[in-house]
């Protein structure tokens, strides 16, 4: 079975303060009011270190089900590889969540 996986990042110390029995909010939502994701698994690394090579924490790649996800989900970028999941995240959605690492100058690695 093929799956329809799109990308989020977040840092580990938010991750892990989250109930895992309620959706997924990321610590933006409230300001952005969308879930931020990408669709290539190889932009989510430049999206990160873009926005976020500073931050020293530890980050995570959560891999999303889109076929799973119950919010609405809008594509809002010409290109068409930038969801916005206009709601919460179901945690059935979520299929894998792995470390992402860092180069010496904080660019962001992909997981093997």
């Amino acid at each position: 079975m093929i799956v329809d996986v799109t990308y989020h990042g977040v840092p580990k110390s938010y991750w892990d303060t989250q109930d895992v029995t309620e959706p997924y909010v990321p610590p933006d939502f409230e300001r952005e009011g969308f879930i931020h994701c990408t669709d290539g698994r190889e932009g989510i690394s430049t999206v990160l270190t873009q926005y976020y090579k500073d931050d020293a924490g530890a980050w995570l790649i959560l891999s999303i089900d889109k076929d799973r996800i119950v919010a609405p989900v809008k594509y809002e970028d010409p290109a068409g590889i930038f969801p916005h999941v206009y709601g919460p995240l179901n945690r059935d959605a979520v299929v894998d969540v792995r470390p992402i690492g860092r180069a010496p100058d904080g660019t962001f690695l992909l997981p093997g």
